[in-house]
């Protein structure tokens, strides 16, 4: 007999982490009056919450595969919401960063360059696709191999994304090397899955 679920799983737990998300950043600008700091520092919040439910959405099928518990398995079932929570927190990020520029246009043109641009945007265009194919009816309009393939590319795309926006900050400010670790962590997980089972990691591990 199967285990009854959480009320904390699919949908709800997609609300309940999006409203927290702009609960939070409205507090932490309303800490500076809404004003340019403020934003900045939801940026970086943003970033780091980004960071936090992409490595619990990427590590998802691996962790389930390694050691299967109630926390994988819950981790696993919940990996498309916890997908679109990122993409949730990333889009608010997005807004505070539109909200930077106009605010700021100057500090703004000094915090960004064009391989910001180019490479952010690629980003945000996989993050655009895989949110849009994570429901059953979108991802059966472009096929199983399309889907894997857009997942799998996109997800690694943006892991190299977060290990260069945090890498980068590392010799101005050594303790960002604590963001590395968990994207480390995440690759190796997926490493270990895919020579464990590598046919099974074509499939789930993505």
């Amino acid at each position: 007999m199967s285990r009854p679920r959480s009320w904390f799983e699919g949908w709800r737990l997609l609300a309940a982490l999006s409203l927290s998300l702009i609960a939070l950043s409205l507090w932490i600008a309303s800490m500076r009056q809404f004003e340019v700091e403020g934003v900045r520092m939801v940026i970086r919040f943003t970033a780091r919450s980004s960071l936090l439910l992409f490595c619990l959405a990427f590590s998802a099928a691996a962790l389930a595969q390694l050691w299967p518990n109630g926390w994988t398995r819950w981790q696993r079932r919940n990996r498309r919401y916890l997908g679109l929570s990122f993409a949730a927190s990333h889009g608010i990020h997005a807004v505070a960063i539109v909200i930077f520029a106009n605010m700021d246009p100057a500090g703004f043109a000094d915090a960004t360059s064009a391989a910001s641009y180019i490479f952010g945007g690629i980003g945000y265009a996989f993050i655009i696709a895989m949110s849009a194919t994570s429901f059953d009816r979108t991802a059966a309009v472009i096929g199983p191999r399309i889907w894997r393939a857009l997942h799998l590319l996109g997800g690694y795309y943006l892991w190299f994304q977060f290990m260069v926006s945090f890498g980068k900050r590392v010799p101005a400010m050594p303790l960002y090397t604590a963001f590395l670790v968990p994207l480390l962590i995440v690759l190796m997980l997926r490493m270990i899955a895919m020579a464990r089972h590598p046919r099974r990691e074509a499939v789930a591990t993505r």
